[in-house]
């Protein structure tokens, strides 16, 4: 990552993590962070434009500044970074969770899918896939609990 772009890093995330707006009736914003060559990525960015979320794309060769300042752990991690209001989408969230998120507007940091699950949104979507979508605090230290369960 150049210095340029090091630097301008945390003005980027701090107008975008730290503005809490209201998402009810407006156009559902969303930033997301994700590397040049992911096509997976580029999978779950066109089902997110096409259940009518107005996508920005923000391509970076390292996303470790931009999970660090989400609050993501390595742990939790998964192959892109979404910016959804006041909330996080780490990998390939289904939309049926981020429904759930938005209806529910629980007090969390975001979502997480760790890792790319087979039969994810991007990673081949299958609906008969199982897997875990968690979520997390702002605190690190908090252990991430089960949100939404695909597949059961």
């Amino acid at each position: 990552m150049s210095l340029k772009l090091k630097l301008a890093v945390p003005t980027i995330l701090a107008g975008i993590f730290f503005t809490s707006h209201s998402i009810a009736g407006e156009v559902k914003n969303m930033t997301v962070f994700k590397t040049p060559w992911c096509g997976c990525c580029q999978v779950w960015t066109e089902a997110m434009k096409k259940a009518g979320f107005k996508v920005t794309i923000k391509h970076l060769d390292d996303l470790s500044a931009i999970r660090k300042q989400a609050s993501v752990t390595d742990k939790f991690a998964g192959c892109h970074t979404a910016v959804l209001g006041e909330y996080v989408l780490e990998g390939h969230v289904p939309l049926q969770a981020i429904d759930k998120l938005l209806t529910e507007k629980p007090a969390i940091r975001g979502l997480s899918v760790p890792g790319m699950p087979s039969g994810s949104l991007g990673m081949g979507y299958d609906m008969q896939a199982r897997y875990a979508v968690f979520s997390f605090k702002h605190d690190p230290k908090i252990a991430p609990e089960i949100f939404y369960r695909v597949g059961s």
